[in-house]
């Protein structure tokens, strides 16, 4: 009886030392699980495929908006469903609608007169929003229009000139999305309309009046309002600040402005939006969103061949196949935090369908722990990835470690002097605290050979390197899994400019 007892209690020992030894294997074997798991869903086929269609002369383009762009939007959306990623309860359907207004400016008239002087349309006037209207009143002038300018400042049924711009900075899109911002404080405050003085030597007026005098695409954040004209906003020549100067010395001005023959058509465009819920009772209540944009730049000039397709295959048909990547990834192998999959309408428009994705967001803000974006002008060495704001968030080792992982460097921001980190979709979730990274094709600077495609019909899906691109879309979905997966998210590094706006947007 005694034998007995002890040959059980061996045979007792025997297993669990067995089960041991096959835990410890196994558990060595799945050392790094997340990376098995990131390249079990990678085909170069696929990748072919998806970036052909989406770069293909069929989609013309993909402008904001056109019956092209919604084909893609359809495909986008399909993919998604039949990875098994799921459309957001709150949305209904895999698109979030974008408003959008048209200026329609064929047939418009601007003139502007004050102090004995008299400006006209394109030689010194722009319009950038707004209707018809006529003005005979008073102006007031701010510096640059912030907050506590308007706050301290009466302009109802005034005219206000402010400084465009912030500063120091010559950065075009900064100086758009500033002056969105001037242009809401001046229309909630009771202005009657807002001029802002032109200075960057950056953008020559001509260009400016090239760009501007065309049709415009603008948010149409008065739905629900009225389908009226918002004020009209319009940028005014100032080379010197000779107007600017003159105005701070006297601001008793009263000036006429007359706007006619302007059009406003009301429109819309999707953004495809898709989650997968994550595994971890807990962190599942956090959300990682993968973000790129879709759109390009549609129809334009001809090249020398005669081809006028831009048909975007770097920018950004390879940025949204990136999400596509994780998206299927992460579909079939869930992480711990809940994934969210975004693809941005007109973002060549000036960031629209994601300044709209966060001022109309499906999940509370501080829900989002991270967005890590994926956004491309070309590529000049097929050894890297860079990464626009590497440096600027704790991910930084994470992201090394994925793109080594697949013989990649992941490089810094090669031409910080760009200010590409306030260029693309992720400056729109990092002005509300969000860290926010861009994964971009490798660059070591703004030469030749990107410009050779950048808004370029050259950039065809034909002349892509699909090898250096199996590698790129794996170190993302890698990186990606590593910070769903990981015990505490990243954040932004103390010092960073969207510091202060993380810790209050966390409350950490």
């Amino acid at each position: 009886m005694l034998r007995k007892k002890r040959r059980s209690c061996c045979k007792l020992l025997l297993i669990c030392l067995f089960v041991f030894a096959i835990a410890t294997v196994y558990a060595q074997k799945n050392k790094d699980n997340d990376l098995t798991i990131a390249q079990q869903t990678i085909s170069r086929a696929k990748i072919e495929a998806q970036i052909g269609f989406l770069a293909s002369d069929e989609l013309k383009g993909r402008n904001t908006p056109s019956p092209e762009q919604l084909i893609a939007a359809r495909y986008l959306a399909t993919q998604l469903q039949s990875y098994g990623a799921k459309p957001m309860p709150s949305l209904g359907s895999y698109f979030q609608q974008v408003r959008f207004k048209i200026q329609k400016k064929a047939k418009a008239k601007i003139a502007l007169s004050f102090n004995n002087k008299s400006f006209e349309q394109n030689t010194h006037l722009v319009a950038i929003e707004g209707g018809n209207m006529s003005a005979n009143g008073a102006m007031v002038f701010m510096e640059y229009g912030k907050e506590e300018e308007f706050a301290k400042t009466d302009v109802k049924g005034k005219i206000v000139i402010v400084k465009a711009g912030i500063g120091e900075s010559t950065d075009a899109r900064q100086w758009f999305a500033n002056g969105r911002k001037k242009h809401e404080r001046a229309a909630k405050a009771g202005a009657v309309a807002l001029i802002e003085l032109y200075n960057n030597p950056m953008i020559p007026w001509r260009f400016l009046v090239n760009y501007l005098g065309s049709d415009r695409l603008v948010l149409d954040k008065d739905i629900g309002k009225s389908q009226q004209p918002s004020i009209p906003h319009l940028w005014l020549n100032d080379p010197d600040w000779k107007e600017a100067a003159q105005m701070k010395t006297d601001a008793a001005y009263t000036a006429q402005l007359s706007i006619t023959g302007m059009e406003v058509v009301y429109v819309s465009s999707p953004n495809v939006v898709a989650y997968v819920e994550g595994t971890d009772p807990k962190l599942k209540n956090e959300y990682v969103v993968y973000s790129a944009h879709y759109d390009h730049v549609g129809v334009g000039r001809p090249n020398a061949e005669g081809d006028s397709i831009y048909n975007g295959a770097r920018d950004n048909a390879i940025g949204t196949v990136t999400v596509l990547c994780v998206a299927e990834n992460i579909a079939k192998y869930p992480t711990k935090r809940s994934a969210l999959f975004v693809l941005f309408t007109g973002e060549e428009k000036g960031l629209l369908g994601s300044e709209w994705f966060i001022e109309n967001s499906p999940i509370p803000h501080k829900q989002i722990v991270y967005c890590f974006n994926s956004d491309n002008a070309g590529y000049n060495t097929t050894k890297a990835a860079t990464i626009i704001g590497l440096g600027r968030t704790t991910a930084a080792p994470v992201i090394a470690q994925a793109c080594k992982a697949f013989g990649l460097e992941a490089m810094e921001d090669p031409a910080p002097e760009e200010n590409l980190f306030d260029r693309s979709d992720n400056v729109n979730f990092a002005a509300v605290g969000i860290p926010a990274p861009t994964f971009s094709l490798g660059f070591t600077a703004f030469d030749d050979e990107i410009n050779k495609y950048y808004h370029q019909p050259d950039d065809q899906a034909d002349n892509l390197d699909y090898d250096y691109l199996q590698k790129f879309f794996s170190a993302y979905v890698y990186a990606s899994r590593l910070i769903a997966n990981a015990k505490k998210i990243p954040f932004w590094k103390e010092g960073d400019k969207y510091f202060e706006a993380g810790k209050k947007l966390y409350a950490k």
